[in-house]
């Protein structure tokens, strides 16, 4: 088994996706028929979608994790929120711009 579709839903749609690109993620604009604008990426092993929040929606509790190649050069850029080690890796917490906790570690 493996994801093959993420999608979060953003109060600021363009902070959140240069926040993403920072993590090295590549985005096009698509629409889905009436649908709402929003960005779509597949450059990982599976589609990443930004959604506009709606007036009545809440952002979700939700929490993704991500393993970088350049870990540090988006470190120096980011606040990190926590730290600790799991099964040997060091792991970075950081908030994205709606204030998700993301979790990033080296490859």
């Amino acid at each position: 088994m493996e994801i093959n579709l993420l999608v979060l839903r953003c109060k600021e749609l363009e902070t959140s996706k240069q926040f993403y690109e920072l993590l090295g993620f590549n985005f096009v604009k698509e629409r889905h028929g009436d649908g709402p604008m929003h960005y779509s990426s597949q450059d990982a092993s599976f589609v990443f979608e930004l959604y506009p929040l709606s007036e009545n929606e809440a952002v979700g509790n939700s929490r993704i994790g991500f393993s970088l190649k350049d870990i540090h050069q988006v470190l120096s850029q980011v606040a990190t929120a926590s730290q600790h080690e799991f099964n040997g890796r060091q792991i970075y917490i950081v908030r994205d711009p709606d204030g998700r906790k993301v979790e990033l570690s080296g490859q």
